[in-house]
């Protein structure tokens, strides 16, 4: 099983090389660096530690998760993502590859509501809106979620056959949404959840950004739950 590891990156020169340095040895056949529109130096920091890097120019996680989907070779079998502010433990990827690699899952979240959260590290509006996303989705499609976090691998035919599409906010959400139609299996398995290394997070820190991000993450599910409606006739 040959895995990938990606981590979009958004102006994180300053821990990115904190987080390469913590991708266990020999886990990843690939470890992609996502410069997501940087103007700061984490292309070039990736770079001296050693990962490969592409360029998505068009900000949004979406669109530099769909960059990188589109660059790894064909013989990558997993994909994991991973956030590049090292609120998330690289060396926890194992956990999210072992029910695969059992061939016991499709997809696996990386739960931060089951794992263990550093306090402050969730914010309350971080929480209620993962509750309040969660809560839609069990309603509409029965389907039992705790959390929507980044931190998750899949097979890549399995995502292939999901067609996700560009996003800025909700590429997240849109997946698990989709895993649910297609039919895919999915676990979750606890993680743990540290305060971002350095900086400020671009959404769940800035009160404007998390609130057009928990407005995206509701019309999506709705959106994609009425196509699904439609399509079934």
């Amino acid at each position: 099983m040959r895995a990938a590891l990606v981590i979009p990156a958004l102006n994180e020169a300053e821990v990115i090389s904190q987080t390469l340095a913590q991708v266990p040895t020999g886990l990843f056949a690939t470890v992609l660096v996502v410069d997501n529109g940087s103007t700061d130096e984490t292309a070039t920091v990736a770079l001296r530690c050693g990962a490969q890097v592409v360029s998505e120019p068009d900000r949004g996680y979406g669109n530099a998760c769909l960059r990188a989907i589109a660059t790894l070779p064909e013989s990558t079998d997993v994909l994991v993502f991973l956030q590049a502010d090292l609120s998330e433990d690289p060396a926890e990827a194992a956990l999210l590859l072992a029910p695969i690699a059992a061939d016991e899952a499709d997809l696996v979240i990386g739960s931060r509501v089951l794992g263990r959260v550093e306090p402050g590290a969730l914010l309350p509006h971080q929480r209620f809106g993962n509750q309040l996303a969660t809560a839609m989705i069990h309603v509409l499609y029965g389907q039992r979620y705790t959390d929507l976090g980044a931190f998750r691998a899949i097979r890549r035919d399995a995502l292939k056959r999901l067609g996700m599409q560009p996003g800025r906010y909700a590429w997240t959400v849109e997946m698990q949404v989709r895993a649910i139609e297609h039919g895919l299996r999915v676990v979750e398995v606890p993680v743990s959840y540290k305060k971002r290394a350095a900086g400020v997070n671009k959404i769940s820190g800035q009160f404007v950004a998390s609130v057009s991000a928990g407005v995206t993450i509701l019309w999506t599910i709705v959106r994609l739950w009425w196509q699904y409606r439609l399509s079934r006739g």
